[in-house]
């Protein structure tokens, strides 16, 4: 049973609105249609697709939101089990221009033997996001095929 792509992953926060905002501004998501299920979530996406489910978090949800979601943890920062979260992205220009411009810090990476350009930044709520570009975008760029990261996120 092999698995075709990414359906969606849930990020647990103190702050909803401001992490549907991060994601509008910096990854260029938008709000879309979410179910009601009781309890505060939005869901945003990717063209006519939902990716990252944005809900309440910590100690203090609705039972309504315990049991529908299974919560396991509490955590509202850090990745927990969840490493990373990455999309496969397209021009690597714009998206360079659009971190400097919006201040936004990160570390890059070039990963030869896969054919990935990576970029990795910090999320409002502490969760590392992996962005890949092909190799040929970066070279097109000038960047170096032996760049290494330094001291990439844990």
């Amino acid at each position: 049973m092999p698995l075709s792509h990414l359906e969606h992953f849930l990020i647990q926060t103190t702050d909803i609105q401001g992490t549907c905002e991060w994601y509008e501004r910096v990854l260029g998501m938008r709000r879309g249609y979410t179910p009601d299920f009781k309890f505060p979530v939005q869901w945003m996406y990717v063209g006519d697709k939902d990716v990252l489910h944005i809900t309440e978090g910590g100690a203090a949800v609705s039972e309504n939101r315990r049991r529908y979601v299974g919560q396991e943890s509490t955590a509202t920062s850090g990745s927990g089990v969840i490493d990373h979260v990455a999309f496969r992205c397209e021009n690597l220009r714009q998206m360079l221009d659009h971190l400097a411009r919006s201040g936004i810090d990160f570390k890059q990476r070039m990963v030869s033997d896969q054919g990935l350009y990576q970029l990795f930044l910090i999320d409002p709520n502490g969760v590392k996001i992996e962005l890949n570009f092909a190799n040929e975008e970066a070279i097109a760029l000038g960047i170096e095929p032996g760049l290494k990261a330094s001291a990439l996120p844990d």
